[in-house]
């Protein structure tokens, strides 16, 4: 099993402030004080307060469990039947060997043909997990699965119910209709770049660039009923157009009501 992804994110070390020295952390044993090296560190249940039930690697591996040295194919289902939500960290598998290749050929081709994935448990980093065995052009992901009882549950999460129209709903439709479809490969991570050119620049002892402020519409209704947007709308809203050379928006600055003889209209107080 090989990772399917890889984790970009910048990683800090603490230090201390006043000198940048470095803060390390270290395992200390508190029945001695000594500092402990990685391989003199084990592992232990805590059954109870002050009682410890100690773990070895041997344990773990006479687990009879058909999982702990094998992948178990429980089933076959259609991807779709597959929420989202449960899916984890997926991981490329490899055929070690001429039998195991022609068996992961096989089982590869049967999962296009057939178009579902597998339902799969296993034993990964000291526990059982549920995983979904499918394809990525021509090579196995086993996608780890969070089990039934890992999901929480969403009650509560949602707003209380607010009452919308059916135009309301069409209009927010066209609007998603009208922003198109998109290749999501042309997003970039813009924190990690912006970031890194900071480290580097304090790196080479130069100042670091400042932010562009970019200035953006306020947060304004995005579907209004028939017949009110107009009523609504103040007369003195600004608008904003996109430029031809950037993309950005370009604030217009508002126009106030003309009288018929052509004066403007006075301020009005607000209304207290």
């Amino acid at each position: 099993m090989y990772p399917a992804t890889e984790d970009h994110s910048i990683r800090f070390r603490q230090i201390h402030s006043p000198d940048g020295g470095l803060i390390r952390n270290r395992r200390v044993c508190e029945f001695d004080g000594q500092v402990l090296e990685q391989q003199e560190i084990g592992r232990a249940y805590e059954a109870a307060k002050d009682l410890l039930v100690p773990i070895s690697d041997e344990d773990l591996d006479s687990l009879p469990l058909p999982t702990a040295r094998a992948i178990d194919v429980q089933a076959f289902v259609p991807e779709e039947r597959l929420d989202a939500i449960r899916y984890g960290k997926p991981y490329f598998l490899e055929g070690d060997g001429a039998v195991a290749a022609k068996l992961y050929t096989l089982l590869r081709e049967a999962l296009k043909r057939s178009d579902k994935v597998a339902i799969a448990k296993f034993t990964f980093h000291g526990r059982e997990r549920l995983g979904a065995l499918r394809v990525v052009v021509d090579a196995l992901v086993l996608q780890v699965m969070h089990w039934d009882d890992e999901i929480r549950s969403a009650e509560g999460i949602a707003p209380p119910q607010v009452k919308i129209s059916d135009a309301e709903i069409d209009e927010a439709v066209t609007l998603m209709e009208a922003m198109g479809d998109v290749d999501i490969n042309q997003y970039k991570d813009q924190y990690h770049g912006a970031m890194e050119t900071i480290i580097r620049a304090k790196a080479e002892g130069a100042e670091p660039p400042k932010m562009l402020s970019t200035s953006w519409p306020p947060s304004r209704t995005v579907c209004a009923p028939p017949g009110r947007a107009a009523a609504r709308k103040p007369a003195t809203q600004p608008t904003y157009t996109r430029s031809a050379d950037d993309g950005r928006p370009r604030r217009t600055p508002p126009q106030r009501r003309r009288t018929p003889a052509g004066r403007r209209q006075p301020r009005r107080s607000p209304r207290r």
